[in-house]
């Protein structure tokens, strides 16, 4: 409990205006993320989210690797897979990280984080691989059974005042926050 305490005490210390490293302003990003969502229901109709887009690949990989049992899969046969602008924001999100981590001068170009190697060597690169492709997979398939992804629920079912997107968004924000204080006690 004494480091929990102590935790909340260093983040009352911290001046939320001041971010020591260099970093862009959570207020430009967040206003633009408002931004992108709100054109995003103006030129689409359709709310910001990216678990579709896993869903979308799964199905154009499962066409090429089993195409009948692909084809006969209720989800597919609703909404067939694609190329779609769900897929071309998740690829957008990533060329926005490495755009975002190079001009805030963040870019390591390291695999392993210096708290993964503290806890796990810097030879685990196979280990951390397979923790962030497991990661992955659990995440796709809690935004599948939530009926979407933090972004979906988080930014645009909270604007559009969704009780079931409030309801995710703040339990991701209790797991997030239990995720943390397990990660950063140990």
């Amino acid at each position: 409990m004494y480091e929990f305490t102590r935790s909340i005490q260093l983040l009352a210390d911290v001046d939320p205006l001041q971010y020591p490293g260099p970093a862009w302003s959570p207020y430009v990003v967040g206003g633009l993320i408002g931004l992108l969502s709100m054109l995003t229901f103006y030129f689409s109709n359709k709310p910001l989210g990216a678990s579709t887009a896993y869903a979308r690949v799964a199905g154009l990989i499962g066409l090429q690797v089993a195409p009948r049992h692909t084809r006969s899969l209720h989800y597919f046969r609703d909404n067939p897979p694609k190329i779609g602008w769900e897929l071309m924001l998740v690829l957008s999100a990533i060329a926005g990280a490495f755009l975002s981590a190079w001009t805030g001068g963040e870019l390591t170009g390291k695999f392993l984080p210096v708290m993964w190697q503290d806890r796990f060597g810097a030879d685990s690169h196979l280990l951390r691989a397979a923790v962030a492709f497991a990661g992955g997979l659990l995440m796709a398939f809690g935004a599948r059974m939530a009926g979407g992804c933090t972004s979906g629920h988080g930014i645009s079912g909270t604007l559009q005042l969704a009780i079931g997107s409030w309801v995710s968004a703040i339990c991701f924000f209790i797991g997030g926050i239990i995720a943390a204080m397990l990660m950063y006690s140990m």
